[in-house]
């Protein structure tokens, strides 16, 4: 029996190029320790290492890290499970693309991670906020 846990609204993703481990903790409600776990169980999960070893992340894979924690949190699937819903479906939810299923899911090249619901909504506040 999996027990799901209801969705959490995690808050708007700012638009930066790299964010450092902390922040993408923050963005997507998940330890520090548990995105260097998932770096070693997603392969799609590369963050750049720079001096010290230090992890910078892109905007792609702090949606890839979000939908990762909706798949293990929130739909209740395995590590494995988890995995093999990203290789078979892609990565990417919510949007008519070049090679949308039926799920609305789009494989990009590169294993790239692109939620465009949360993509628009994002775009929808930066206009409201330029706009005041």
């Amino acid at each position: 029996m999996t027990v799901a846990i209801d969705p959490v609204v995690l808050p708007p993703i700012p638009a930066k190029r790299y964010f450092t481990i902390g922040e993408v903790s923050e963005l997507c409600g998940v330890k520090p320790h548990v995105l260097r776990y998932w770096e070693q169980e997603f392969t799609q999960l590369r963050p750049v290492k720079r001096r010290g070893n230090r992890r910078y992340y892109q905007h792609h894979e702090v949606l890839l890290i979000r939908r990762i924690r909706e798949l293990l949190y929130e739909q209740g699937f395995t590590i494995n499970g988890a995995r093999n819903r990203l290789d078979v479906h892609g990565v990417v939810r919510g949007g008519p693309g070049p090679a949308a299923d039926e799920e609305g899911d789009v494989a990009m090249p590169g294993g790239a991670v692109v939620d465009v619901e949360a993509l628009r909504s994002e775009l929808q506040q930066i206009l409201q906020m330029l706009g005041e």
